[in-house]
């Protein structure tokens, strides 16, 4: 498995929608992102159905960490860039165990929509 098939495993669980919760393990991304926006930051670590899944994918039993970090403000209101960057320990990858990272930007409303998803681009 590729660098890039890492990546969009993590990427696609991490947008995957379910129930919000604000405490220091997820299931989804979106509250963090919300969390972010109002404080600055936020971090927990994913956990649930998408975890386990890229855990069983890549033969590690560590936890997936996330961390969001509030950017800049974007000129609609109540919107900001986020960079969201997601940590693994111990992953398999072509027969060698290694640290992955993955960090990626997402633009974010106090509304929780992402820009593209029902409001107009910057």
């Amino acid at each position: 498995m590729t660098h890039v098939e890492i990546r969009l495993l993590l990427g696609a669980a991490l947008l995957g929608a379910l129930s919000p919760l604000q405490a220091s393990t997820i299931t989804e991304i979106q509250p963090l992102l919300l969390q972010a926006l109002q404080h600055g930051s936020a971090r927990a670590v994913l956990e649930g159905p998408g975890a386990e899944y890229i855990r069983k994918t890549f033969s590690t039993t560590r936890p997936i960490e996330v961390q969001v970090n509030r950017l800049h403000p974007l000129p609609q209101p109540g919107c900001h860039r986020l960079e969201v960057s997601t940590r693994q320990q111990d992953v398999l990858v072509n027969g060698t165990k290694s640290d992955q990272n993955l960090v990626w930007q997402v633009s974010v409303c106090e509304d929780g929509s992402l820009l593209g998803k029902g409001k107009a681009e910057p």
